[in-house]
């Protein structure tokens, strides 16, 4: 199974786009990336008005829509942790996840002067780093917003 990490922080703390900059300059480096998203809230992909609802209506377990250039799997299934999803990514030198603040996987938190003062991984043993734009010290290496090659290299040195 390839190496997680999860890229955590309050919501609108940019973590998305955090994420959006490390894919092209891991990609740059030769590692394949996938990404899991926690929707902590759930979330619902397919319509009442497609072939694949009606399959999953029907009781069908998964459901796998496929194209010339793009598959997407539609299963029934519990993934409380990124454990529970990293068998869906075989093929890759890493993943990263969005969100599960409360596994054990390496985290790196985002934090933003204009959104919250209070980490939400104050007390995580598996805080490896912190992005931000204030002066906080908590014990592990802190990179700018804009530090993103050197996040990259520290991601390859201590996961890769």
């Amino acid at each position: 199974m390839p190496p997680v990490i999860s890229i955590v922080g309050n919501s609108d703390s940019g973590k998305t786009t955090l994420i959006a900059k490390l894919i092209p300059e891991l990609k740059k480096k030769g590692y394949r990336v996938g990404i899991i998203k926690h929707a902590f809230h759930g979330f619902d992909v397919d319509r009442e008005d497609k072939d694949s609802f009606q399959h999953m209506r029907a009781g069908a377990d998964a459901v796998m829509l496929s194209s010339k250039d793009k598959i997407a799997m539609i299963k029934n299934e519990t993934a409380d942790s990124p454990a529970a999803l990293e068998k869906y990514f075989p093929d890759m030198d890493l993943v990263i996840t969005e969100g599960f603040k409360r596994t054990e996987t390496p985290k790196i938190e985002v934090i933003r002067s204009d959104n919250h003062k209070e980490p939400v991984c104050l007390d995580h043993k598996s805080l490896i780093a912190v992005v931000t734009d204030i002066d906080i010290d908590l014990n592990v290496p802190r990179f700018g917003l804009e530090s993103i090659i050197e996040l990259t290299d520290y991601i390859e040195k201590k996961i890769l």
